[in-house]
């Protein structure tokens, strides 16, 4: 491990706070009660990991060392040193707004706006941080400058990056998972995390398709889509019966023969790759239809769906499927078979996760689900998404698909014929009375 991977691992963890404080925000904007021993624990964790140890790591190494190699890092640094050293004012005047709202002295929905934009702050300097500051410093620094980073960032003894501190890092985080509110999904709804952790990332962007066409005989059933899905997005694909949309996904993951295009997986050319070394390179799917061993017990099914993983984890990953979906865990010697439909759709989605996918297939997990299963089916989705989990997801439910994704594409007969963010597509009113009976 080197300071770069350190350095975007605390990214990776800070992105997922500031997603969780905005759910919470969404909720508090709603009429929920303000947990202030949930935010108390957050800003713990952003005071001393973020403020007090990361940022300072960054201002004496990293970018000090930049502004010798690169006349053009003055630009970038500037700015992000001034946000480093205004952060801990921001974040004590945003405890006194917490501690303002939970006695009553201001709305909820001043608060959630505070928290917006504290939060918009976070990923914004994440952002440039990754985008801009990363990139030059892998093409300007000299191996002696990553020396003394690396040496500065991996000291065990150091107070502020040592084996206490990540002791307590843990300890923290763990506080914070045990705090937050049941529909954030981070706490006795969901245990841990079953997502695979690349050594590094290598982009933004984690799939590239480019002129995917598929055919069935002499039929086209997809006819040149393009498309991506960058790290910890949740990406809605949407359209009519016959679109394409199955296709789609069964030709990502390689079931379904490619005719044409390109498939690019965290950087590499999968195209070719047989669909069981796409599982391995972490692309799962929760396919159309469940699709469960109905024969074989829950237990079983969810053990096929982790054979590709080192088999000491497995177990522990099997707890984390259970404490998400009780009743599982419940009829664990049950054969699958015995199970209602929507007992079955959170089968295939264990399944799914036990290979700890670093890229999500959900293939219209809601279909034939009554109103309230589909209400506990897309919540589940949004605990993955909480976890910032990577995922692309196939429904004909397509405003409650667009309602929380990042973005999407709206696919009509084998082609891409609208693309934008979820709010733009559910405005849209092309998509409104095709797709939404609005």
């Amino acid at each position: 491990m080197d300071a770069l991977t350190l350095i975007s691992q605390d990214h990776s963890n800070l992105w997922r706070l500031a997603t969780t404080i905005d759910q919470v925000a969404s909720e508090i904007e709603d009429g929920a009660a303000v947990e202030a021993s949930f935010f108390t624990s957050v800003f713990d964790y952003i005071e001393q990991f973020v403020d007090r140890s990361h940022h300072p790591k960054e201002d004496d190494y990293l970018f000090r060392l930049l502004r010798l190699r690169s006349a053009e890092a003055a630009a970038v640094l500037d700015s992000l040193q001034t946000e480093h050293r205004e952060g801990p004012a921001n974040l004590a005047a945003l405890r006194g707004q917490v501690s303002q709202a939970a006695r009553g002295e201001i709305t909820g929905a001043a608060l959630a706006l505070a928290l917006r934009n504290y939060t918009l702050g976070l990923k914004t300097h994440i952002r440039t941080e990754e985008k801009s500051v990363l990139p030059l410093a892998r093409s300007v620094l000299l191996p002696s400058d990553w020396a003394e980073i690396n040496a500065a960032f991996l000291d065990n003894n150091d107070p502020l990056f040592g084996d206490k501190a990540k002791a307590e890092f843990r300890q923290l985080y763990h506080r914070i998972a045990s705090l937050a509110p049941e529909s954030v999904g981070l706490g006795a709804s969901s245990v841990g995390q079953l997502q695979a952790a690349p050594a590094q990332a290598k982009a933004d962007v984690l799939l590239t398709v480019q002129g995917m066409e598929s055919c069935y005989g002499r039929i086209k059933a997809l006819k040149g889509i393009s498309m991506e899905v960058r790290r910890g997005e949740t990406v809605a694909l949407v359209g009519a019966n016959g679109a394409g949309k199955t296709t789609f996904l069964r030709t990502l993951s390689g079931v379904q023969p490619m005719s044409a295009g390109s498939i690019h997986f965290d950087g590499e050319n999968i195209s070719t790759l047989r669909s069981d070394k796409r599982m391995r390179r972490g692309i799962c799917q929760s396919p159309e239809g469940r699709q469960v061993f109905g024969p074989l017990s829950i237990e079983d099914n969810l053990r096929l769906g982790a054979y590709t993983q080192p088999r000491h984890q497995v177990d522990g990953d099997m707890d984390k499927i259970f404490a998400m979906f009780p009743i599982l865990k419940e009829k664990r010697a049950l054969p699958a078979g015995t199970l209602s439909g929507g007992q079955q759709q959170m089968l295939a989605i264990g399944r799914a996760l036990m290979g700890r996918p670093r890229l999500l297939l959900l293939d219209e997990p809601s279909m034939g689900l009554a109103p309230l299963l589909v209400e506990e089916v897309f919540n589940v989705i949004k605990t993955l998404k909480a976890q910032g989990m990577t995922i692309l997801l196939v429904e004909q439910n397509a405003f409650a698909a667009l309602a929380i994704a990042d973005r999407g594409y709206v696919l009509e007969t084998g082609t891409v014929t609208l693309t934008g963010t979820g709010q733009e597509l559910i405005s849209n009113e092309q998509v409104r009375a095709a797709y939404l009976g609005m």
